[in-house]
């Protein structure tokens, strides 16, 4: 079985990525053979197309409602025969994975389509193209091209496999707007070492970029009456935080964990600002307070800090519901803060309550109810014995946000990014007000923080003939209450677009529909069960409307033989 062509052709127009791999195959064999067509792809994305080329038929991807699909699915399938499609292989990553029989000398073409909006962090945008072939492949190529109206500020591209060789193999052309990357080795620069027909490619192709702003008010852009509002302000005072690290120190945290957290820590509390106040508790079966009240992060109370966290060792119970109530406690009593300052728990854990309250509804009412919308609850579940599930929706509750902490070698340096992102503090009760009764189906407009180097992207249907599309920004900085005011001309913005060859057309509200389940599928984590089935309802609407495989929806492949498989997307919550 050979794969003669692997084409990646990714295309990202104002953050909107669209991604299409082509795999082509032979089957040189004289008998027929099984031929795979396996490739990662972005939790963040969803799959929007599937199709196989087979003897000149063409067997596509359908999308629909997961129950629907399952029940067809269950009907036609014997118990037992074949497995789900989609699988989460990594922490950013998950496996598409389909196989089916090709007859001698004959060919079979694989085409995968997927979509994500890319996330600003740390004051980047990151595209992640996953590249393994297994095999060499005589015609081998990625094309990334880009199209910022803004401007392109700065753009890197990086590998984990690049070579001397390779990097002869790609090419970066780049003017003020558009950017295109392309990577396209030969057979011979493919090799380990020429005599072994062993392939170098197997890794992360990444392309990192940012953008330019003038504006303050944030960048508009508007195409077939949608609009996409960027805004990401640069340049403003930090808040001061005031930061209590909750730290599980249970039984199951023996060994690596407890190593990684204490390393994780110590880095962490080098980067504490000295206008920051902090404190720690840990827990396993008891609570610990560190200090009673919050410290001041001078040199002195660090160093001290850091001596206690050298000594972190793991055994006992997990009581995550008296630690909790015990941190909002000393923010709740903590004196002499800073006038305007954000205020944050942090809680690493890697089990499930087992001692104090046990009952996880329970605690998510006793946290909600003590926190009260006061402060920022982020919960950092390490490995999978946790209850993502419970973490995820304790941290939406309350302002915050989950993230799994993955088990391996750079748990240490996940912990830290983790922390890195949300150190930043630099507006609080951001609202972004549009002419109510000219927008449709805004996207969420409201938000409790923003953190330097991320970016607030609000999206909506224009309804009526509007010329001029105006904006006011509302929020608090450190130093001031800001309200800041834009406004966009419609007819001009929808001309930027209409001249680039390779964008899709409705690339704007594809991107609206995708940050819209995005939101309603969050929004309806920490919602109360009859809002909750609103809100998958209006998701699965979209879902199925703009095609897209998410949690709701399940995309049927049915093969020759008239076999079928299910490619479902997997959630962090399982």
């Amino acid at each position: 079985i050979e794969i003669y062509s692997l084409h990646v052709d990714c295309k990202v127009t104002s953050r909107f990525a669209h991604t299409v791999i082509t795999s082509r195959i032979v089957n040189r064999a004289n008998e027929s053979r099984e031929a795979t067509f396996e490739v990662e792809i972005p939790k963040t994305a969803f799959i929007t197309n599937f199709s196989m080329s087979m003897d000149g038929e063409v067997y596509p991807g359908i999308i629909k409602e997961k129950a629907a699909a399952q029940n067809e699915y269950d009907t036609a399938v014997s118990q037992g025969q074949s497995a789900g499609l989609v699988k989460i292989t990594d922490r950013k990553l998950e496996q598409f994975h389909v196989s089916v029989s090709v007859a001698a000398a004959s060919k079979v073409t694989f085409e995968l389509t997927y979509e994500e909006l890319l996330k600003r962090q740390l004051g980047k945008y990151e595209l992640l193209i996953k590249v393994q072939p297994k095999q060499l492949v005589k015609h081998f190529q990625i094309d990334v091209h880009i199209f910022e109206p803004q401007g392109i500020q700065f753009l890197e591209t990086d590998s984990t496999f690049m070579t001397n060789e390779l990097t002869e193999a790609l090419t970066t052309v780049q003017n003020e707007t558009k950017a295109h990357i392309l990577f396209k080795p030969t057979l011979d620069q493919q090799k380990k070492n020429p005599e072994l027909d062993e392939t170098l490619l197997n890794g992360d192709f990444v392309v990192r970029y940012d953008v330019k702003r003038e504006a303050t008010a944030g960048d508009i852009q508007i195409v077939n009456g949608y609009f996409v509002h960027y805004f990401a302000p640069q340049e403003m005072p930090v808040f001061p935080k005031n930061v209590i690290f909750v730290i599980d120190r249970s039984g199951s945290m023996t060994g690596r964990k407890i190593e990684q957290t204490r390393d994780a820590l110590l880095k962490i509390l080098q980067d504490l600002r000295s206008e920051d106040h902090f404190s720690f508790i840990t827990f396993n079966n008891k609570v610990v307070e560190w200090k009673s009240s919050l410290l001041p992060a001078t040199e002195e109370n660090v160093a001290s800090a850091a001596a206690l966290v050298q000594t972190l060792t793991a055994r006992g119970g997990t009581d995550i519901n008296g630690a909790l109530l015990a941190a909002v406690g000393v923010l709740d009593k903590a004196e002499q803060l800073p006038q305007r300052s954000v205020s944050m728990i942090i809680l690493l854990t890697d089990g499930q309550p087992t001692s104090g309250e046990r009952s996880v509804e329970v605690i998510q009412k006793n946290v909600q109810k003590a926190i009260n919308g006061k402060y920022a609850l982020f919960c950092l579940g390490f490995g999978f014995d946790v209850s993502y599930k419970f973490l995820e929706k304790m941290a939406l509750s309350n302002g915050g946000i989950a993230r799994r902490i993955y088990e391996n070698g750079d748990a240490a340096l996940q912990l830290q990014g983790f922390y890195q992102e949300v150190a930043t503090p630099i507006l609080m009760q951001i609202e972004l007000q549009y002419p109510e009764n000219s927008i449709e189906g805004l996207t969420k407009n409201n938000f409790k923080l923003f953190f330097q180097g991320s970016e607030i992207t609000v999206s909506g249907k224009i309804s009526n003939d509007l010329d001029l599309l105006p904006v006011e920004i509302k929020a608090q900085s450190h130093t001031s209450n800001l309200t800041l005011k834009e406004e966009a001309n419609v007819k001009e913005k929808e001309q930027m677009f209409q001249n680039q060859k390779y964008i899709f057309g409705n690339f704007i509200e594809r991107l609206w529909a995708y940050l819209n389940i995005q939101q309603l599928l969050e929004e309806a984590i920490s919602a109360q069960e009859e809002d909750q089935k609103a809100l998958e309802a209006q998701a699965l609407d979209l879902s199925l409307r703009y095609s897209f495989v998410t949690p709701l929806t399940s995309m049927v492949v049915t093969k020759p033989q008239q076999q079928e498989e299910l490619a479902n997307k997997p959630t962090e919550a399982g």
